[in-house]
């Protein structure tokens, strides 16, 4: 496994994100979603796509007529090209199981961002 060294966890706050150019075509998209870190290559799955380059928001579910709740704020990553909707703790697109972007851990050691490539 390598290991990269994204930045200090200062010059990533909650919300923002940033696209290292390791792992190949696009690099990697590495987020912190409210003091957690994700990391997903930057290639939807769907067709090829720049994933990371996508909103971020809530998966919204409506559990009965005229009611929508909001689950994950934040931890749905939307494609730009087709609005594909991706779970970015696991990389899982959200209507088709048939689909994943791919994952990278995340640790925090000694306040840098290291994302580990496997």
């Amino acid at each position: 496994m390598r290991r990269y060294v994204v930045g200090n966890v200062k010059e990533l706050p909650p919300g923002e994100r940033k696209l290292v150019p390791v792992g190949g075509k696009g690099g990697i998209g590495v987020f912190n979603v409210k003091g957690r870190y994700y990391a997903l290559k930057n290639l939807c799955p769907h067709k090829g796509g720049p994933l990371c380059q996508g909103r971020l928001r809530p998966h919204v579910t409506s559990p009965a007529v005229y009611q929508l709740d909001r689950e994950g704020d934040g931890e749905i990553l939307k494609c730009p090209w087709h609005r594909w909707e991706f779970d970015m703790r696991t990389g899982k697109a959200l209507y088709d199981s048939h689909l994943q972007a791919k994952t990278y851990p995340v640790t925090v050691e000694e306040d840098k961002i290291v994302l580990h490539l496997v």
